[in-house]
């Protein structure tokens, strides 16, 4: 058990930082969800992160179980009036031994200033294999005309050959040089 509960359990925690905990929960990976009711994912989500769930006294069952008995009959969410009331049933299992109040308030402790935690979350791959294939300095023929020294994309330019309309043969070294020698004759 943590220091940090154990001291925040002496005194009240108040309902307003249970709350902002709460909403924070409930609107987790849910873009449409106001922070007013948490779903079945989001509440497990809650109890695995703060740790009330042990895997010994409360398990993920226990909380599915919790839940199901706290929301309405055709509900899918629960409100924060409902989610106090499964606290404070899971409350006397993880903390064998001691009140019903005292229990309730150390769950209190676990779960203030919490937040979703991203464990698992997929990652962007940052691989020497990805920095080679993207390292135009490294890019030959075709390829190589798409990018300037710095490394930077030609656009359009570095994709189409643009016609000569100068009215010379392409790679005429004489270019320009009519008017000259038409005056010298």
């Amino acid at each position: 058990m943590n220091c940090v509960s154990d001291s925040m359990a002496a005194g009240s925690v108040s309902q307003a930082e249970v709350q902002t905990s709460f909403q924070k929960f409930a609107v987790h990976g849910d873009t449409k969800a106001t922070g007013k009711e948490m779903n079945g994912k989001n509440f497990a989500k809650i109890c695995k992160d703060c740790h009330i769930t042990d895997g010994k006294n409360v398990t993920t069952t226990d909380v599915d179980i919790v839940f199901s008995k706290v929301k309405a009959k055709s509900a899918r969410v629960i409100t924060f009036e409902q989610f106090n009331q499964a606290l404070t049933e899971l409350a006397p299992k993880r903390f064998k031994g001691k009140s019903k109040e005292e229990a309730l308030q150390q769950l209190y402790g676990l779960i203030v200033g919490k937040e979703p935690a991203n464990v698992g979350v997929t990652k962007v791959a940052k691989a020497a294999a990805i920095d080679r294939l993207t390292d135009t300095s490294k890019y030959t023929g075709a390829h190589k005309e798409r990018f300037d020294e710095s490394g930077k994309g030609k656009g359009k330019v570095g994709r189409e050959d643009i016609p000569d309309n100068s009215g010379y043969v392409a790679a005429y070294k004489g270019s320009g040089s009519y008017d000259e020698k038409v005056k010298e004759a």
